[in-house]
């Protein structure tokens, strides 16, 4: 008896936490003449277990993770062209993630679940080295970076 409630219980808890659970939206956009290849929002400060899903706004872009700015843990995602994709958060930290072909235009975007402490000095450096060799849209990730908290 003892059993089966402990299981009830923990069944309950386990729904509550898909109940507190968000879904946030992320455009995918080519943008306009100086402000081309962007996610919208390109900074989103998510709790853990929340999800997030691109909306293929408009043509020829997808969400992908980049590997060398992911938590310990954490799964990576790499989205169809033209498709939306829907990502679940489960580990805390910083995770920074680009348009594939748009990638060396700028097309990037940052993603903080918690804290992003445990990885956030290792995907800045990563991330201001990548900056760097951009054809377009330099700065971009230093103008999210700070808006890390």
């Amino acid at each position: 008896m003892k059993k089966i409630k402990i299981l009830v219980l923990s069944l309950l808890l386990l729904s509550f936490n898909n109940i507190f659970a968000a879904e946030h939206q992320v455009k995918m956009l080519n943008g306009s003449n100086d402000d081309m290849f962007k996610f919208e929002p390109a900074v989103l400060k998510i709790k853990k277990g929340d999800t997030v899903k691109w909306i293929a706004t408009d043509p020829t872009h997808n969400s992908a993770s980049i590997k060398e700015m992911l938590p310990k843990g954490a799964k990576p995602w790499n989205g169809k062209m033209n498709e939306e994709i829907t990502v679940k958060f489960d580990v805390e930290g910083l995770y920074g993630y680009n348009c594939t072909p748009h990638v060396m235009f700028g097309m990037v975007g940052l993603i903080i679940v918690g804290d992003p402490s445990s990885n956030l000095e290792s995907s800045k450096a990563y991330a201001m080295k990548k900056e760097g060799q951009w054809v377009a849209n330099k700065g971009r990730f230093s103008k999210y970076f700070k808006q890390v908290k």
